[in-house]
């Protein structure tokens, strides 16, 4: 469930008084998200002008998207075929978007696609060392995401 909080919370349908997960890293009103097919991750669009890709179970996303011209989003799809998202927003523009970014486009050679599998195996491999963690997860952001996060933090540890 999407939020104007700029968190996604996930429920237990047994017991939808408890909220069993918190999503974040919006830093605007959540307007729409969608399941993948797999069911194991879901893609959310908000007003501060991102597409964010969230695993089920965790709190925070493991890419995200955004485009210089791009305006309020107010709608999001993710396709059957768990390649692409589209996404719609206030300037009237869909956007197709890949759901894994560093994944090439088109037929790929037998060599390039066990170069691929071999770089994500290193990955999964040495992603316990600080340094490679720290570089699998930077996502280069818009100034003004980075200062409006920056001010919501400040304002979250007022309040404590």
């Amino acid at each position: 469930m999407g939020c104007d909080d700029s968190n996604c919370y996930t429920y237990d349908i047994r017991n939808l008084q408890k909220i069993k997960y918190i999503h974040k890293d919006h830093i605007g009103a959540v307007m729409d998200l969608d399941i993948a097919p797999t069911g194991r991750e879901f893609v959310t669009a908000s007003y501060d002008k991102t597409i964010r890709i969230f695993g089920a179970t965790e709190g925070r996303s493991r890419e995200v998207y955004h485009g210089k011209r791009m305006h309020l989003l107010y709608s999001i799809l993710w396709s059957m075929d768990n390649e692409y998202i589209y996404s719609g927003s206030d300037d009237m523009n869909i956007r197709i978007w890949k759901t894994n970014a560093s994944k090439p486009l088109g037929v790929t050679l037998k060599r390039e696609t066990i170069a691929t599998n071999y770089k994500e195996a290193l990955k999964e491999k040495f992603g316990h060392i600080r340094e490679i963690r720290k570089i699998s997860r930077f996502r280069h952001l818009p100034k003004y995401i980075l200062n409006n996060k920056l001010k919501k933090q400040a304002q979250k540890q007022s309040k404590y």
